[in-house]
């Protein structure tokens, strides 16, 4: 899985949201991206997932243009959103239908909330959105880690999480296959500590630095 990002420009109206980015992702790269608030992280990890055409430039994941193949890009990528989608279906027709859709046993689903600590028997018939919204994340990140994707985007996963979430959280990513590459949005590096080995720092819409991390 490599992406390539070549001088990618993304407005809003007149607001320069993403200013001539360039940068690319290769095998087994696990990155840290920070910023502050409106720097371009998510709009940057939007349109790596297809969601945002761009005004100028490029994106490749895997040799495609994620707007013309979303469908084959999103095949190879596990995200979590930092604020989890209103699903009204319940907990038991969203694993069936990830399943169905991924090839992903229903059992590793569960075995992965386990681990999170999220009790999928006790809650199976409720709907996804009257879960709690770390119950709602810890489930969102069973469905990430059990696919087994060659691309993880984790945007703020931990937001949600209480202090024992975000250790078990943690814990899980160090079990991550050594060759997928990662991208977490974040503002506390101190919490990667182990897991990253690439910083890219934005600020208004442009890298400002992109560095390795040194263990």
């Amino acid at each position: 899985m490599i992406v390539k990002i070549e001088n990618a420009v993304k407005n809003f109206g007149e607001v320069n949201v993403l200013d001539d980015i360039t940068l690319e992702i290769k095998e087994g790269d696990k990155i840290a991206m920070l910023g502050p608030n409106g720097a371009g992280k998510t709009t940057l990890i939007r349109a790596i997932l297809g969601y945002y055409r761009l005004n100028s430039g490029k994106i490749e994941v895997d040799g495609m243009n994620p707007v013309m193949h979303r469908t084959q890009i999103l095949k190879k990528i596990s995200f979590i959103p930092q604020l989890p989608p209103p699903i009204k279906i319940s907990l038991n027709d969203l694993i069936n239908y990830i399943c169905t859709t991924t090839g992903v046993q229903k059992e590793s689903i569960i075995r992965e909330a386990e681990d999170m600590e999220l009790d999928v028997g006790k809650n199976i018939n409720k709907p996804f959105f009257k879960l709690s919204g770390g119950m709602k994340q810890k489930f969102l990140i069973a469905i990430a880690l059990a696919r087994k994707s060659e691309l993880y985007i984790f945007d703020e996963p931990t937001a949600n999480l209480d202090p024992k979430g975000r250790e078990n959280f943690y814990h899980l990513l160090k079990n991550l296959d050594e060759r997928s590459s990662v991208i977490y949005v974040t503002h506390r590096l101190e919490d990667l500590k182990g897991l990253t080995n690439r910083l890219v720092y934005l600020d208004i819409g442009k890298i400002t630095e992109d560095k390795k991390i040194e263990e």
